[in-house]
């Protein structure tokens, strides 16, 4: 089963490798891995999308991890995931048919020739596997993928109802 992992680390060099390492050696498949800095000075989040089954393991192994502040698995229906994609497809004689069928989607046009059309496309990861399937018809030669990033939605403001709860 895949599960996605927020892990907020120290941002030095290595790190990422550690982690990396790590899932490799557990024998955890990761099937998406991005990293960058966040808001507060000298950490970075890396979002982790592994297929393990039992994901306690996977925390408590990244927790080992020296330069590792915070890790969160984040529900789906509890977070907003995004990811980029840039895909060519053939356009020979059809491009205005090419550009009509990408339109749902609000995929913009990033390169352009006589033969083939290059569109970005960024959203949540069902609609990016939507736009790649409507796309197919017309001929992908090329494709890539960023890796998948998240953040926990926000929390509901307390209303006069609920008490704000404090961590202790």
């Amino acid at each position: 089963m895949k599960h996605t992992l927020s892990v907020v680390t120290e941002d030095r060099p290595g790190v990422l490798a550690r982690v990396a390492s790590l899932c490799a050696r557990r024998g955890f498949n990761i099937h998406s891995l991005a990293v960058g800095p966040i808001h507060e000075p000298g950490r970075s989040r890396i979002t982790l999308v592994v297929d393990a089954d039992q994901m306690e393991q996977v925390s408590k192994q990244l927790h080992k991890l020296i330069h590792v502040i915070k890790i969160t698995e984040l529900e789906i229906a509890e977070s907003v995931e995004r990811e980029v994609m840039l895909l060519r497809v053939t356009a020979n004689g059809r491009r205005g048919e090419v550009m009509d069928a990408a339109a749902p989607f609000s995929a913009k046009v990033v390169d352009a020739n006589g033969t083939t059309v290059a569109f970005e496309v960024a959203g949540h990861p069902r609609d990016l596997a939507s736009f790649l399937e409507t796309m197919r018809p017309f001929g992908v030669t090329d494709l890539v993928k960023s890796g998948r990033i998240a953040m926990a939605r926000a929390r509901p403001a307390p209303g006069p109802e609920q008490p704000i709860r404090r961590s202790r």
